[in-house]
């Protein structure tokens, strides 16, 4: 049955649907509220106990973390578990670190873990942090604090535990790098209540005896809480307060400890702390090669430059022989001789220079010669004039000409002479210029060119302008 509105009907039910709003398709749904979800919540810490863990051949790791009311399910991937330093399974309490997500897909709320650690470690890395930054602010962590390595160290000390892998790493190292390195060993404990007290006495003792330049100080990896001995604040101050260099090779890779921030190399693991400290043979065989070719090159200057000193003495001998000085005195004396000769001739040349200068000079002041010239001055200076007077002369009468004929032009004498005639009205004197305004019985002069004429006005003709 239609309705009144074009934009809904009813399907056998009593149901509306309003085709004007805005539908959203459930997968709009979900991709809108997992947006929300990614923006409004940070990195998270979050406590709880696994459960149903699952580890597909993928290499994820799939689990649901609850406490006595709730649970959440949540994702770790491969790339991350990798860096997990043990192997967890239901009923343990852990603290992970995650980002709360949606599996769009199937609508599932769930937390993406980016880290996961035994529960008991969270306290651990809130006192590990607060110490950091406590130590890190007193300057023992700057690398403008931190000693260079010495280039070929003459004895290593090893501070270590004797019955742990790394100190079979560390020895297999640096024999197969340097064979002949002596080596000193500290035994330490590196776990435990007396793990501090060990590891800053052996330190101590190191320094103490001075006879090695080069202190590796090493353990095996572990969880956190193996590793607290080297987060202790009494052995961070010990590595940074030692006179001798020191490199740690603490942990795996992803193990950094408070030691390591503080000591002068940090190795990640205990045989590439040994790989820092010990150039390998080939290295010093490429040192020798490089030394030895620097040595030859030096002789080799040396060498040259003593046959330099050897002929520079030689020619200062030959140099010293009487037989020498009388050839060079005889040498000099020839060139002292052609330099008079070189003076005197330019002497000459300039006497005879300068005395035609004079001569020139009197011929030019004798009276004679004074005469000539002001007579030729003379000459010039009165055809010059001649010929201004002339030209003066012209050029005034032609200008005389053409004013007088401007003026012509313009006399009324001139006018006259072409049969016109000035008419003036009598006693006045007053010009006619308009024949309508003399009145008829008036007297005029008329004057032609030659002579007055005394009239009467009888009429007056006007014409049409």
């Amino acid at each position: 049955m239609m309705t009144d509105s074009a934009n809904s009907f009813t399907a056998g039910t009593d149901t509306l649907v309003d085709f004007s709003r805005d539908l959203w398709s459930v997968s709009r749904l979900n991709l809108e509220v997992r947006t929300v979800l990614d923006g409004s919540f940070p990195l998270l810490w979050v406590q709880g106990e696994l459960s149903n863990l699952s580890q597909p051949a993928s290499g994820h790791l799939y689990f649901t973390l609850k406490d006595e009311a709730a649970q959440v399910r949540c994702a770790l991937f491969r790339f991350k578990r990798r860096l997990m330093r043990f192997r967890p399974s239901n009923g343990d309490r852990v603290l992970i670190r995650a980002r709360v997500g949606l599996y769009e897909a199937r609508g599932d709320f769930q937390l993406i873990v980016e880290h996961m650690e035994p529960a008991g470690e969270g306290a651990l890395r809130v006192e590990l942090e607060r110490l950091k930054q406590q130590l890190a602010a007193e300057g023992l962590f700057d690398e403008a604090r931190k000693r260079p390595l010495p280039e070929f160290p003459l004895q290593v000390g090893l501070i270590t535990s004797t019955s742990g892998a790394a100190l079979h790493d560390l020895l297999t190292v640096l024999r197969r790098r340097l064979p002949l390195l002596p080596v000193l060993i500290y035994p330490v404990q590196v776990q435990g209540e007396d793990a501090v007290s060990t590891l800053v006495d052996a330190l101590a003792r190191a320094n103490h005896r001075g006879d090695c330049d080069l202190l590796i100080l090493a353990r095996g990896g572990g969880s956190l809480e193996d590793l607290m001995a080297f987060n202790d604040e009494r052995l961070v101050r010990a590595i940074a307060a030692s006179d001798t260099p020191i490199i740690t090779g603490i942990g795996h890779e992803v193990d950094i400890s408070l030691a390591d921030l503080a000591a002068d190399r940090r190795g990640a693991t205990p045989s590439a702390a040994a790989e820092l400290a010990s150039p390998s043979v080939s290295d010093i065989r490429q040192q020798l090669q490089v030394l030895q070719q620097r040595l030859i090159t030096a002789q080799r200057i040396c060498k040259i430059r003593a046959s330099r000193r050897v002929e520079s003495a030689a020619r200062h001998l030959r140099m010293l022989h009487p037989l020498s000085r009388l050839q060079s005195r005889a040498q000099a004396l020839d060139r002292i001789e052609l330099r008079m000769a070189v003076v005197m001739r330019y002497r000459l040349q300039g006497n005879a220079s300068r005395t035609r200068n004079i001569r020139g000079r009197l011929v030019r002041v004798s009276p004679r010669a004074r005469v000539l010239i002001d007579a030729n001055t003379l000459k010039s200076l009165a055809q010059r004039l001649a010929t201004s007077a002339a030209r003066n002369l012209s050029i005034r009468q032609k200008r005389l000409a053409a004013a007088a004929g401007r003026l012509d032009a313009l006399s009324p004498l001139a006018i006259l002479a072409r049969g016109f005639s000035v008419v003036s009205l009598l006693p006045e004197g007053t010009i006619v210029r308009d024949a309508r305004l003399v009145p008829s019985g008036s007297h005029i002069r008329v004057r032609p060119q030659h002579g007055t004429l005394i009239a009467t006005v009888d009429s007056v003709e006007s014409q049409p302008q």
